[in-house]
């Protein structure tokens, strides 16, 4: 294990130099102090786990330290914004610290969110608030936890820097993780204002570095292309199979690696719904629940004529019409392991439409169903669950389908399809209601429920002992929280 000062910086995308990003300072909070750190997160740095209680810790992830090493740099890329391009965005209020390898020779972003202003700020002030970065940090390290690529959150530290949003709230910063911040937008950027060198040595780059396997093939920008179109893919199908609403799927917010992140007004599903929008600004409904799917392949397009300078029209547009196919594929594939089954039939994809369709119609909270129905055999399982239906004559139909299809599956004992379903179905998910419980202690200087949260979630699928009210369904006021972009 290292110490802080140990860590060693290879910084790649600051040496691409001043036409991919600026040079700025991060502006200081005042009296910061660790809100919650992630001990898995700060293994991928190979750092002892008691540092993040040192003061220094806490200086050097406000803003008030840095190390000779670094080089914070504020990106620069544009982006399509519920579908309207934007020319010029970039970090408005994080900065790449620096890139750090670790002892398994893995690079690492540090990127400070909220560290004050940059040329990019536009009339922003360059803060995020304790109530938006306790909720990154909490996403970011949820969603790994269920299996879904995902940026990391080192820690959170708070302040008492003031910050003015819709009110008076405190200033923080959450440092995030990920292999790359590079996102769809930085292409369209250098597309747009044509600039064909900085474009062509932004592809080598993330070629280089992200996907060198795709140096082998012939065409080396589509392998990479197609890469991309199947980790978009895959990252969405599993959104969609376990609840998961980004809420701001403009393209500035799509990594070039396909991992979740720039995490806003984000939900999970409490009662399933597929309309479900979960950002309170989104008033057309563009990033509603079942419009992530399509709004998935709309973001590639647009990231698909941005290549256009590296690979042809005909080719592009062949590597985009495997986007559908392989989400539908990685999809039904979680589904049927989130319904227990170990074997494929053609009937099976009506049959999660026909529960989805349920579901819906009678408002059943998503997450505990697929918990519940693992719990004991199958008969056993829908026999219970049924009163949570209206309609339980078409539950009934669903149900005896059900029964038969989990009678042809497989040899296996009860005991191991319950172990095998619960391995897939979480207990424990982010509720809405849960993260603002933590919020509301956090700000008022009580940090223990964000670090209980955070350790349940780490662990979402194993009954935790004293825990159960973090399986619980929501109370009503928990389930019409507003959500916006405000942060």
């Amino acid at each position: 294990m290292k110490a802080l000062d140990e860590l060693t910086f290879d910084n790649r995308f600051a040496r691409l130099g001043d036409a991919f990003s600026t040079h700025v300072l991060p502006e200081p909070l005042d009296e910061p102090r660790l809100v919650v750190a992630s001990n898995a997160a700060m293994a991928l740095l190979d750092l002892d786990p008691a540092v993040a209680e040192t003061p220094v810790f806490a200086e050097l992830f406000s803003g008030h330290k840095l190390w000779a090493e670094a080089e914070p740099r504020a990106m620069i890329y544009s982006g399509h914004q519920f579908g309207g391009y934007t020319p010029q965005l970039g970090d408005g209020r994080g900065l790449l610290l620096g890139e750090v390898y670790n002892e398994a020779g893995e690079h690492w972003d540090l990127h400070l969110k909220g560290a004050g202003m940059t040329p990019y700020s536009r009339m922003g002030d360059g803060r995020a608030v304790l109530r938006s970065s306790i909720r990154e940090f909490l996403a970011s390290e949820a969603l790994h936890a269920l299996g879904i690529p995902s940026s990391r959150a080192l820690c959170v530290i708070g302040s008492g820097t003031p910050v003015w949003r819709e009110k008076q709230e405190r200033g923080a910063m959450v440092l995030r993780l990920a292999p790359s911040h590079i996102r769809f937008g930085h292409f369209e950027y250098f597309y747009y204002t044509k600039k064909p060198e900085q474009q062509a040595e932004l592809a080598e780059h993330v070629l280089n570095l992200h996907y060198p396997e795709c140096r082998e093939q012939p065409e080396p920008y589509l392998a990479m292309f197609r890469e991309i179109v199947e980790r978009n893919a895959e990252m969405i199908a599993k959104w969609q199979a376990y609840g998961f609403c980004h809420g701001v799927m403009n393209t500035d917010n799509m990594s070039i690696l396909g991992i979740t992140f720039d995490f806003g007004p984000f939900a999970f599903l409490d009662d399933f719904d597929a309309h479900f929008i979960c950002n309170h600004s989104d008033h057309e409904g563009r990033y509603s629940f079942s419009n992530q799917v399509p709004i998935g392949q709309w973001n590639l397009s647009a990231l698909a004529q941005a290549l256009t300078p590296f690979i042809s029209v005909d080719a592009l547009k062949e590597a985009l019409g495997l986007y559908l196919p392989l989400y539908q594929a990685h999809y039904l594939d979680l589904m049927r392991r989130r319904l227990g089954l170990t074997t494929a039939e053609d009937d099976d994809q009506q049959m999660v439409e026909r529960l989805l369709k349920l579901m819906q119609n009678s408002g059943v909270d998503y997450t505990l169903f697929f918990r519940r129905l693992g719990d004991e055999s199958a008969a056993l399982a829908v026999a219970r669950l049924r009163d949570d239906f209206v309609d339980m004559a078409g539950f009934d139909v669903w149900a005896e389908q059900y029964k038969g299809r989990v009678a042809r599956d497989a040899d296996s004992s009860e005991e191991q399809r319950r172990e095998r379903m619960h391995a897939v179905n979480p207990l424990y998910i982010l509720r809405n209601y849960l993260a603002q419980n933590a919020i509301t202690a956090a700000e008022s200087g009580d940090y223990s429920e964000v670090r209980r949260l955070h350790e349940v979630l780490s662990r979402p699928f194993e009954e935790q002992a004293g825990m159960e009210q973090y399986a619980q369904r929501p109370p009503d006021w928990g389930k019409h929280l507003e959500i916006s972009c405000s942060s």
